[in-house]
C-alpha cells in the first residue's frame, strides 16, 4: 500500500510540468522576439492613404459612432444564454441512464426554471422589434 502512495505522488511532481514550463516560455520568447523584429526592421513610411481607416474596398460613409438600437444588443445576450443553456443537454443526454430519475427531475427543473425566463422575456416584449 505505502509502494502506492509513493506511486500517487512522484506522478504529480513539479518536475513532469516542466516540459510545459518550458514550451510555454519557448512560446512567449518566440512571440516576443518576432515582435521586436518587426517594430525594429519593419518599414516605418506613414503617408495620410495609410493612416485612413479601410472598410473592406467602401469609401467610409460617417461617423461609426452612431447610436444603435438595444434591441440588438438585447437579442444577443438573450441568444448566448439560450444557446449556453444547450450546452448543458450534452452531459444529462450522455449520462441519463445512470443519472436515473433524480437526473430527469435535475433536467426538468433547469428547463423549467428556462422556460419561466423565456416567458417572463415574452411578456416584457424584449422581442417585439415594433417600437
Amino acid at each position: 500500500m505505502q509502494f502506492f502512495i509513493l506511486q500517487i505522488n512522484s506522478v504529480n511532481s513539479a518536475a513532469n510540468y516542466l516540459p510545459i514550463a518550458l514550451q510555454l516560455i519557448f512560446a512567449i520568447g518566440f512571440i516576443a522576439t518576432m515582435m521586436a523584429m518587426t517594430h525594429y526592421f519593419g518599414p516605418k513610411r506613414s503617408t495620410s492613404d495609410k493612416l485612413q481607416n479601410f472598410e473592406s474596398g467602401i469609401e467610409i460613409k460617417g461617423n461609426a459612432r452612431q447610436p444603435m438600437a438595444i434591441k440588438y444588443f438585447l437579442v444577443a445576450i438573450l441568444f448566448v444564454l439560450f444557446d449556453v443553456e444547450v450546452i448543458f443537454f450534452y452531459p444529462y443526454a450522455v449520462n441519463f441512464r445512470a443519472l436515473g430519475w433524480n437526473g430527469f427531475v435535475a433536467v426538468a427543473t433547469f428547463v423549467a426554471l428556462f422556460v419561466a425566463g423565456f416567458i417572463y422575456i415574452i411578456k416584457k416584449g424584449a422581442l417585439d422589434w415594433e417600437d
